[in-house]
């Protein structure tokens, strides 16, 4: 497989004006507008394992290889005071191993339900941010694909507005959040038992607000859903769909070592299929009795500075398990935890190695439904001899160039969608990322 990676030139633009026109978020040659650019290639493969049957929904037992590629045009510009917008062009092509289906925790970050042949082109965000400072003691604001420098009270008020990620103000872990630059697995990027509004792309229409003073912040979301499960249509009639969800985050140091913790609620009403109500009806058809209804749920995130190169987390989650998962993956309770680890203790400062484990398993219900022969949005064997799904996942990521780094991962998947006749897969991936 060859892939090219293309970097995107980066532009900025200086206020004249300095404190006069921006006089709590604008520091000396601040920029005004901005363009950032990123280009991800993953080649992703398995080799052949032991399954005795095969269903709709299953991971192909005899080994695969695919690729994913994303490019991003990120473009930023301050608005009036405390405000800025921001658009991301994004373009994608390839598929997931196994068409993306197989695996609970899939093994790619990058690999959306959807897969394309050829390039396809996406708005994936589009959106507004106010912030409004409350006085006292202000922070330095570095420059990032969604934000511009500058300087921010350290109490204050947030609002966006637009499309974009939940997972971009939602569930952040300083180890565990991007598979474009540490974990690939799913499960590592997010709280894989938070069914994360989305559309089949991850991104969908919404709007957040967050408080922020000293070490806590409390945030808050409500979004669309998709039309159907997995869908790229947004369902607007929000009397009858939405998704809302809540953190609070306590930010702490032990000794001199930063860390955070972080507690997450929600609960999304969409027209949902019942585990439950499917199990009685021929062939296990969830489709048949879908019905607005909730689901809901709650997780936890740990992250802990150990030493100045090595980082700790953990992530736990559980959901009521009684309606289908309509955006992200079927995980119904998930404990995850690892290490990362920069390469300073072997002259490679900007590398880092990291190893996580991953626990998924689903409810009762969901595991009768599958047992009878159900098929959900990603997982469904045709039948299941149920066991919590088990992943291990290394990775050495390595700076090659100021703008470009490459990475080599293996994950080991025990029971891929919870079935114990099938597996274990071996999984091989290589990463390489431009961006300026």
């Amino acid at each position: 497989m060859f892939a090219a990676c293309v970097s995107l030139s980066s532009c900025s633009a200086s206020s004249e004006t300095g404190e006069s026109q921006f006089p709590r978020l604008a520091v000396e040659n601040a920029s005004v507008w901005q363009w950032h650019g990123q280009n991800t290639v993953i080649g992703q493969g398995y080799t052949a394992f032991s399954a005795p049957y095969s269903g709709a929904n299953s991971l192909p037992a005899g080994g695969s290889i695919r690729e994913t590629i994303s490019l991003d045009a990120i473009f930023g510009v301050r608005l009036w005071r405390g405000a800025e917008a921001h658009v991301d062009g994004m373009m994608w092509q390839g598929h997931g191993i196994g068409g993306t289906l197989g695996v609970a925790g899939f093994p790619n970050g990058e690999a959306f339900k959807l897969g394309t042949t050829l390039p396809n082109v996406n708005l994936a965000r589009a959106f507004v941010r106010q912030t409004i400072g409350l006085g006292g003691e202000t922070e330095s604001v570095a420059d990032g694909d969604f934000q511009l420098p500058g300087t921010r009270d350290t109490s204050r008020l947030t609002f966006t507005v637009g499309k974009f990620s939940a997972k971009d103000i939602f569930d952040a872990n300083t180890y565990a959040n991007d598979p474009r630059t540490q974990f690939l697995n799913w499960s590592l990027m997010a709280n894989g038992a938070w069914d994360f509004p989305a559309d089949a792309l991850g991104y969908i229409p919404g709007a957040a607000a967050e408080f922020n003073s000293g070490d806590w912040a409390v945030r808050y979301g409500f979004f669309a859903v998709p039309r159907v499960a997995n869908g790229t249509a947004v369902e607007f009639s929000f009397t009858r769909a939405w998704s809302m969800v809540a953190e609070l985050e306590h930010r702490h140091k032990i000794g001199e070592r930063a860390g955070a913790a972080r507690l997450l609620a929600f609960d999304t009403r969409a027209r949902m299929g019942s585990y439950e109500e499917a199990v009685s009806l021929p062939g296990a058809d969830l489709e048949a009795t879908r019905a607005y209804r909730h689901k809901f749920g709650v997780g936890l995130n740990l992250e802990q500075e150990v030493t100045r190169d090595l980082g700790a987390f953990l992530r736990a989650g559980w959901n009521d398990g009684r309606t289908e998962t309509w955006m992200f993956t079927e995980i119904d309770r998930t404990l995850t935890f690892g290490l990362s680890l920069k390469g300073a203790a072997w002259q490679r400062p900007d590398d880092t190695v990291g190893a996580a484990f991953v626990l998924n398993d689903i409810s009762r219900a969901h595991q009768r439904f599958l047992t009878a022969g159900g098929t959900g949005i990603i997982i469904g064997d045709g039948a299941l001899r149920a066991a919590a799904e088990q992943v291990l996942e290394c990775y050495y990521d390595c700076r090659l160039a100021s703008w470009l780094h490459g990475a080599l991962d293996y994950q080991f998947v025990n029971h891929p969608a919870y079935n114990r006749d099938r597996g274990p897969v071996s999984v091989f991936s290589v990463r390489v990322r431009a961006n300026f």
